[in-house]
């Protein structure tokens, strides 16, 4: 079994040492924050695991097989690189840094030292989510014309980071998987409307190689919380709803069809309307399905699926939307 360490404590940390330990997916043996009442919380909580407020005791053990990184985003690319030229391998949580140029060089690290690097997309390893990438590469919806999605909610506003970085790296990680392929264009309209100089609300187009457009919502100021994802393709129509107790995915058996017309008329279009139907999905947790396939990377030491040029695309993707957003217009990537 892997021994491994968690950096960070705060707002997600709590549960990956959660899953590690309830699903016995590998050795804790350091949690590391700077927060002492967190760290005596532990230490009550689990006996077994040595807490402490400096990074390098982590890394100076060699015991230590990887380390797990859920920290604020600024913090990331400085414990990341360590970590690596400690020649731990490295699992980071979303978004893998706050620039292009840093998650390279995180990138390029990686592989000089031979080492694992992998981000926290945990919504890839959602059942639901993979599901969704099946149907589409089946071929089963036919091409796909375009894809809207919408993530809002009311809060929680952050201060460090605006609400492309907190909620997009969410569907943008979702559709280049789905797709295998990133945009080449990005247009965001957005808006910062309780912390000035903060976007809280942003709606990005988005243009791919292939034609493919989408449409991407993400809110802190919303009276509902939506998790809703449309994939419209020239023979079905999928809805994708995070937020459904059961169905989570259902499968439109609708659109339109064009019959040549025989003489010089009108092209016929057939609107199709038929079944709905909702696969049966895996019942597993999807921050439990991402923690193993990480420790089984590190173990068979094979690329992960969420690698770090799987974070890049995503990065680039945001750094492009919001410069976007700034300048209103549309953004080469």
């Amino acid at each position: 079994m892997k021994t491994v360490a968690v950096v960070g404590y705060g707002y997600w940390g709590p549960n990956i040492l959660r899953v590690l330990i309830q699903n016995n997916i590998a050795n804790v043996k350091y949690l590391c924050d700077l927060n002492k009442s967190r760290l005596e919380a532990v230490s009550q909580k689990f006996l077994d695991i040595k807490t402490t407020r400096e990074y390098d005791d982590v890394l100076k053990d060699p015991s230590v097989d990887a380390v797990f990184i859920i920290t604020p985003i600024n913090t990331h690319y400085e414990l990341a690189e360590k970590a690596l030229l400690h020649n731990k391998d490295v699992f980071v949580e979303k978004p893998i840094t706050n620039s292009v140029e840093t998650t390279e060089k995180l990138i390029l690290l990686a592989k000089e030292k031979g080492k694992i690097l992998m981000v926290g997309h945990t919504f890839e390893f959602s059942p639901p989510v993979m599901e969704t990438d099946r149907i589409i590469k089946s071929g089963e919806l036919g091409n796909i014309y375009f894809i809207t999605s919408s993530r809002v909610n009311l809060g929680i506003h952050r201060k460090d980071i605006s609400v492309i970085w907190d909620l997009a790296p969410h569907d943008f990680s979702m559709i280049f998987s789905w797709l295998g392929e990133q945009p080449n264009e990005i247009l965001t309209l957005g808006r910062d409307s309780v912390i000035k100089g903060n976007l809280d609300v942003a709606f990005m187009n988005l243009k791919f190689p292939s034609g493919v457009i989408a449409n991407v919502e993400v809110s802190w100021l919303s009276p509902v919380k939506m998790r809703r994802t449309v994939i419209v393709g020239s023979k079905k129509m999928l809805v994708y709803d995070d937020t459904e107790n059961v169905e989570k995915v259902k499968i439109f058996d609708k659109g339109v069809d064009i019959e040549n017309p025989e003489n010089f008329g009108e092209y016929q279009l057939t609107y199709r309307s038929g079944t709905v139907v909702s696969p049966k999905l895996k019942n597993t947790e999807p921050l439990k399905n991402e923690l193993m396939h990480f420790i089984e990377c590190i173990t068979e030491r094979k690329t992960p699926k969420t690698d770090g040029h799987s974070a890049l695309r995503v990065i680039k993707a945001i750094e492009a939307a919001e410069k976007s957003s700034e300048i209103c217009s549309y953004v080469k990537l």
